[in-house]
C-alpha cells in the first residue's frame, strides 16, 4: 500500500479524507488528481467525459473544492470550459469559516 509520501507520482493529499468534505466532493478531487496525475489538463469537459453524476453535482462540488482553496479556477471562457489547477495542501481553508 502506498501512501503520499511513499509515491511521489501521485498528487491525492491524504488530508482530503479527513476535512470533512461529502464523499461527492471528495470524489470530484480524486478525478481532479487522477487527471492530473496523467499528464492532461483538468478542464470541465475531462472532468465530465469521466464523472459518473449530475453535471450541476459536478458544478456544484467544483465550487466547493474552490471555496476551500483546494482548487483553483486559472482560465475560463467564460462557458464552462474552465482550466483549473490544485492547490497545495498547506494554502487550504480545511473548515468552511
Amino acid at each position: 500500500m502506498h501512501t503520499h509520501d511513499d509515491n511521489k507520482n501521485s498528487s491525492i493529499e491524504q488530508s482530503i479524507f479527513t476535512i470533512g468534505l461529502s464523499v461527492e466532493i471528495v470524489s470530484i478531487y480524486l478525478l481532479c488528481c487522477g487527471i492530473a496525475d496523467a499528464g492532461r489538463t483538468i478542464t470541465n469537459k475531462n472532468l465530465l467525459e469521466i464523472w459518473n453524476g449530475t453535471k450541476a453535482e459536478l458544478t456544484n462540488g467544483i465550487h466547493d473544492l474552490e471555496k476551500r482553496n483546494i482548487l483553483q479556477k486559472i482560465i475560463s471562457d467564460r462557458q464552462e470550459n474552465n482550466v483549473y489547477k490544485l492547490i497545495d495542501t498547506k494554502q487550504w481553508k480545511k473548515s468552511e469559516g
